[in-house]
């Protein structure tokens, strides 16, 4: 049997898999998912929680880095455009920057914006300190900062950014930008969620001021992630940016791909898991914002 027949085969399972693991599950969510079926009227539309960079209108930002959103500012309760479902994070965005290309001086006010290199070679220069960028790396770039940021290739250096505001009032800044290397993180944990494999880049506790987690997450092939849902006051994004996921989310299935990210709905009752269901690791970028924790480890979360 060929390796595409084979594929096919087990894509048609794909249901049936999930079935039987709810089923040996179905104690534990009884609790908190709502067992109805599928309605349009109640249930919410994922396609609208979902969106994929390619879908938006490029537009020039930092004198020369080419954004497109991801996911935006909206209402996290009732979308009323697809991808609008930020309320906290200002704008999470693809941003490329043309070969031999450099943007110009920015100087950040009242945010912070995290990039996270996925193709491309290039630096950043943020006061006496330069950096290299490639694939896997990640900067921090803090509120008052200023920086610069060079394509040395001659192919498009592509990013993530996601851009949070600055508003705790016991919130200090770094004082200078912070690189991280993907590829030197340490794994914090191989379970999370049952088989999430996690590297973390950033957190609440030192460099952040909304976010509470930056991670790369790693799912090995035939593993999934155990399906939980959300409530008011979060805000947890998942980007695919290696391989090819199954989604479950809600009461309906979606394949994910590279450029693709999804926002849990917030009614406590909508889960999510992602599936690999290939051949290969699959890795997504994650980031989350849990304003509904009470104080915690001394932070003060700031009013809405």
């Amino acid at each position: 049997m060929s390796d595409q027949k084979r594929s096919q085969r087990f894509i048609k399972l794909i249901p049936l898999i999930i079935c039987i693991i709810f089923g040996f599950t179905y104690e534990a969510f009884a609790q908190s998912l709502d067992v109805r079926p599928f309605n349009p009227e109640i249930d919410p539309d994922i396609n609208m929680y979902m969106n994929n960079w390619r879908n938006s209108q490029p537009r020039k930002t930092h004198g020369g880095l080419i954004e497109r959103d991801v996911l935006y500012k909206g209402n996290p309760e009732k979308p009323t455009r697809q991808g609008a479902v930020l309320k906290y994070v200002n704008r999470f965005t693809h941003a490329s920057l043309y070969p031999r290309a450099s943007t110009q001086p920015v100087t950040l006010s009242g945010e912070q914006e995290i990039f996270y290199v996925i193709s491309g070679n290039g630096t950043i220069t943020s006061g006496d300190r330069t950096a290299e960028l490639y694939s896997g790396i990640f900067v921090l770039i803090p509120d008052k900062c200023s920086f610069t940021m060079t394509n040395t290739g001659d192919d498009f250096l592509n990013m993530y950014l996601i851009v949070e505001p600055v508003v705790r009032d016991d919130f200090v800044p770094e004082k200078e930008m912070i690189v991280v290397d993907e590829n030197k993180l340490p794994i914090l944990t191989t379970t999370g969620h049952w088989s999430m494999i996690i590297k973390q880049a950033f957190n609440l506790k030192k460099e952040l001021s909304v976010i509470e987690y930056v991670n790369a997450i790693t799912f090995d092939p035939m593993t999934i992630g155990q399906p939980h849902s959300h409530n008011a006051g979060c805000e947890e994004v998942w980007t695919c940016i290696e391989g090819e996921t199954l989604l479950f989310f809600g009461k309906q299935l979606r394949m994910q791909t590279p450029g693709t990210a999804y926002m849990i709905p917030i009614d406590g009752n909508t889960p999510h898991s992602n599936i690999n269901h290939t051949d290969k690791p699959v890795k997504l970028l994650y980031f989350s914002v849990f304003k509904f924790l009470e104080e915690k480890d001394g932070i003060k979360r700031s009013k809405d």
